[in-house]
């Protein structure tokens, strides 16, 4: 029987033939080398499957590929989830690369936490850089933390795409929620999940190549609100759990509002849903923001359809 790998690197990926290969050469740089790289195609319409059958033919490392219809990011990462081969699960997007240290350097973190206590930790999180080499976001307050996603964000002045890897077998227990005719649901929703339960080590280490140009859900995001406002919403509901400033607070509340506009539930039902009460002058200002930002959405996803 082949020994599992240590990491699996799963990279999504949908009519990206033109940046995959960012993703390839980085991974054939790495310094260690027990990974295999699994590939979910969300229903490609490229050349992407020739393309990772040419890469499969050289044999220069481990790749496997699977191919569905367009369902979305999160159906493909939940499949790559059940599929994945190694303990530790990786993701890296199809227009990324990273640094040639990157796995040999969050195994050594990983493995620096005590054995004892490494059943509570789900993971290694670190920095991203842009491809100039610029520090994406605000380095961490120390060089090595652990928290959970919840306690860092608490910190205030930690901003930013951070980078790492979760614990398959934690994973399994998370998928991302799926909703007919949806296909975006943000994933701090399942990183928050995992954080009731479980810390991370965070690392002042800027391993992961981030390329903030070619962001298509950032350039989308209106059409992502108005096509996907049941993940959104469930994002926002359940973040007004979790403790956090009175400024942010109000912005998630208004978001929340904005997404349930979006899904065509009303804004008293909307509230009713929330395991906190809402006071009522919070609601009465959040009230006529949310629907400004509603009309917006709509707008600005119409000019783009």
């Amino acid at each position: 029987m082949t020994k599992a790998p240590t990491f699996t690197v799963f990279t999504p990926t949908f009519n990206r033939v033109h940046t995959l290969e960012r993703v390839y050469r980085s991974l054939l740089a790495q310094t260690y080398a027990d990974f295999e790289w699994l590939i979910v195609d969300d229903g490609s319409r490229d050349n992407t499957k020739a393309l990772i059958a040419s890469w499969q033919s050289e044999k220069k490392m481990a790749i496997r590929y699977l191919y569905q219809e367009n369902q979305g990011k999160p159906s493909a990462h939940n499949r790559g989830i059940a599929e994945a081969s190694g303990r530790l699960f990786l993701p890296l997007d199809s227009d990324d690369a990273c640094t040639a240290d990157s796995l040999e350097r969050l195994l050594y973190h990983w493995e620096q936490i005590p054995q004892p206590a490494r059943e509570g930790f789900s993971g290694v999180t670190c920095h991203c850089r842009d491809l100039e080499g610029r520090l994406v976001g605000t380095p961490f307050p120390a060089a090595v933390i652990d928290a959970t996603p919840q306690e860092m964000h608490l910190l205030g002045q930690v901003r930013g795409e951070k980078w790492g890897f979760q614990r398959t077998d934690v994973l399994r227990s998370y998928p991302f929620p799926l909703f007919p005719g949806e296909k975006f649901v943000p994933e701090g929703l399942v990183w928050n999940r995992i954080g009731r339960k479980y810390k991370i080590r965070h690392i002042n280490e800027a391993l992961r190549l981030y390329d903030t140009h070619s962001k298509g859900m950032t350039a989308t995001l209106s059409r992502t609100r108005v096509h996907s406002p049941r993940g959104m919403r469930l994002y926002y509901r359940e973040c007004l759990d979790v403790p956090m400033p009175a400024d942010e607070r109000t912005k998630t509340f208004i978001n929340y509002l904005r997404a349930s506009f979006h899904a065509g539930i009303p804004p008293r039902p909307a509230v009713r849903e929330l395991s906190r009460p809402v006071a009522g002058a919070l609601y009465l200002a959040s009230l006529s923001v949310a629907f400004l930002l509603f009309r917006w959405d709509r707008r600005q996803a119409a000019l783009r359809s």
